[in-house]
């Protein structure tokens, strides 16, 4: 076996309930390798959803964001343990190891882009169109990568030799952008949908050089279905949610971004017109979007359209109200000063909020594609979507906001271009970055050998140059996903002729 799919004893032992003596030093050490990790350190200079310039040192980067997941995530873990040890005996898919729900939750961000979902949707957007890469950029995929190839231990050649285990669990989408499901009418995971009638995959935790690696980590996965995911992996998922979800609220608070009167009038009009708008036509609605309340209502909508099994209008009008007595009535009646006594209500607010949320954790309903093993009640379920919608709307809808967000894809789109055509430049491509240059014939390599030894159903490069152009520009997003913030700034200025910032990038880059 390959020495990055050490695949561990767990899931030969887990049947009878009872793991091997040392399966938690095993998993720790995956945990270890991922927090003594450079992609992890590098965290806490990208942006989770806004920059600290503007908004303080207080609001939460990626690496603030992925420490508080991790502990969620363990608190999850643990009580699942106790709540499942009946099931588990008899169910190996419902053995849950804290360890490795926490390894899942540190690792779970490492692929995000500087400049937070944008980076992403960005790179994403030029792999397909400019780089012309058929499994596109995804953060999750990058994060899977970045375990597996990109990042390095002292004694392999590539990847930090983390467990089957751990493996799977970061794996959110457990499939390629190649997935295929042979039922048109079957019922799809998150991050799956059709379009016309084709099969679309918006999220995927591994690109096509990468599939081998993450069937390996799942062969071991005992009693799941196809596309579900891991028990440490929900886990890790819904500790994600709940963390965004209440954590995001706190920056925009601290931040000044969240007005009460713009939150109330939303939340109100909806609860007090709930009946009228809910017999408007969707056209109607459509045509009515800046209308108070109409935002929440095609909320509730999508909520019915895309999760039936668990959208319930009784629920769904409880979290709007439980979140505007909450956020509305309470924590925004008073604007953040950074005295002890808005610090105090805050502080309240987000513990109160993440202890419910964690104890909303239920076993999921049989043969969902939908959910996981495990998933929030109905009244958990419906509060993180309502919280999520409010920093959705009234803060990544803000005119201010995507204007910034429009100058922040310039400055990636130039770091791309400039990189893609510096290494094209043979009077100067020697020049280019060591690790860059690696990148790149990693990636090339790995093209190559999915050309002589390709996984089922995953396509692959039509000719030897054309494995030589996806190497690059495989390579080149690797590098570029890999900088923070400010060295994305300060290489695109570069790049631009900006002499009095070349000497910032350093020898990080």
């Amino acid at each position: 076996m390959k020495p990055h799919s050490r695949t561990s004893r767990r899931f030969a032992d887990a049947v009878g309930g009872h793991e091997v003596a040392d399966s938690d030093t095993e998993f720790r050490r995956d945990l270890e390798r991922i927090r003594f990790s450079p992609y992890y350190a590098r965290l806490s200079a990208v942006t989770q959803v806004i920059g600290q310039t503007g908004a303080g040192p207080l609001v939460h980067n990626r690496l603030t964001h992925s420490l508080k997941v991790t502990a969620v995530a363990r608190t999850i873990a643990t009580q699942l343990v106790a709540d499942l040890a009946p099931l588990a005996a008899t169910h190996p898919e419902f053995c849950c190891d804290p360890v490795v729900a926490q390894a899942a939750a540190a690792a779970h961000d490492l692929g995000h882009p500087p400049f937070g979902h944008l980076g992403e949707q960005v790179l994403d957007r030029v792999a397909r169109e400019t780089l012309g890469l058929p499994d596109g950029f995804e953060g999750n995929a990058q994060t899977y990568r970045i375990i597996t190839a990109l990042d390095v231990w002292h004694d392999t050649d590539h990847g930090l030799n983390l467990t089957a285990a751990s493996r799977s669990a970061t794996a959110k989408y457990p499939w390629t952008p190649a997935v295929t499901v042979d039922d048109p009418e079957a019922v799809l995971p998150p991050g799956l949908r059709r379009v016309d009638g084709e099969l679309v995959a918006r999220k995927y935790s591994a690109y096509f050089v990468d599939a081998a690696d993450l069937a390996d980590a799942r062969a071991g996965s005992a009693g799941l279905l196809p596309l579900q995911q891991s028990l440490e992996a929900t886990v890790m998922d819904i500790a994600d949610d709940i963390a965004y979800s209440v954590h995001d609220v706190d920056d925009f608070y601290r931040a000044g971004l969240l007005s009460q009167s713009a939150v109330a009038r939303e939340l109100g009009t909806w609860l007090e017109d709930a009946w009228t708008l809910r017999h408007l036509s969707g056209e109607q609605l459509g045509g009515q979007r800046q209308r108070p309340g109409a935002a929440l209502e095609l909320l509730r909508r999508k909520l019915h359209a895309d999760d039936p099994w668990i959208a319930d209008d009784g629920a769904f009008t409880d979290a709007v109200r439980r979140v505007a007595d909450d956020l509305v009535d309470g924590l925004l009646a008073e604007d953040f000063d950074g005295s002890l006594t808005t610090e105090r209500a805050l502080s309240s607010f987000t513990s109160r909020w993440i202890g419910q949320l964690q104890n909303s954790v239920v076993l999921a309903p049989d043969n969902n594609p939908r959910t996981g093993l495990v998933t929030l009640d109905v009244s958990g379920w419906h509060a993180v979507n309502v919280l999520k919608f409010v920093h959705r709307h009234f803060i990544l809808n803000r005119p201010d906001i995507a204007m910034y967000q429009r100058g922040l894809s310039r400055v990636l789109l130039r770091i791309v271009n400039g990189l893609t055509s510096w290494l094209d430049d043979r009077h100067d491509r020697e020049r280019v970055p060591a690790r860059l240059r690696e990148l790149v014939a990693l990636a090339t390599r790995q093209q190559l050998e999915l050309m002589e030894d390709c996984p089922e159903g995953v396509p692959v490069p039509d000719s030897v140059a054309t494995a030589h152009r996806f190497g690059v520009g495989r390579g080149v997003l690797d590098y570029v996903s890999s900088l923070s913030d400010d060295q994305a700034f300060a290489l695109s200025e570069a790049i631009d002729g900006r002499p009095d910032r070349l000497w910032e990038i350093g020898r990080s880059l």
